[in-house]
């Protein structure tokens, strides 16, 4: 099991990075091209600390997440790759733990992702962002049972 954690490891890492790629960008034009406020500092009437300019209305808590999702994934495949350096029964609980909140991050994500694409209006990249995250939610779970397989025969 050892070489089947390794690869789907480094998928993971790959695709939680493009995934932080993606959200950051996104933040970033939020941020950039988001509500404006005059120098009386009123609030637009229908103002929301999470507006995105592109998407629709899941896309700010869909980017939000995915960005956390994102960091504890990438984080929680620096600890993987620990155990699967080491590969013995006392790296295991330590990795496992650390992939199995990652995993929960990614499902949380996902499911915004899901709402994203019922709502439709979206862009390519968000598109991208959703497919990589839905998708992560299946690796990062085969990642996990991978390891604990791992763990039987140590």
């Amino acid at each position: 099991m050892k070489p089947v954690a390794s690869l789907l490891l480094v998928l993971n890492f790959c695709m939680f990075v493009i995934v932080l790629g993606i959200g950051g960008w996104a933040m970033n034009r939020a941020i950039e091209h988001g509500f404006v406020i005059g120098p009386s500092f009123e609030l637009p009437a229908h103002f929301s600390p999470i507006y995105f300019p592109m998407g629709n209305a899941a896309t700010g808590f869909f980017v939000t997440f995915a960005l956390i999702a994102g960091v504890v994934g990438a984080a929680s495949c620096i600890a993987g790759l620990n155990h699967v350096r080491v590969w013995t029964a006392d790296s295991m609980p330590a990795a496992a733990s650390a992939a199995t909140i990652a995993w929960t991050l990614t499902l949380l994500a996902a499911g915004f992702a899901c709402k994203e694409i019922e709502l439709h209006i979206r862009n390519a990249r968000l598109r991208t962002m959703e497919a990589f995250l839905i998708i992560l939610s299946v690796t990062q779970l085969l990642y996990i049972a991978a390891i604990h397989g791992g763990a039987a025969r140590i």
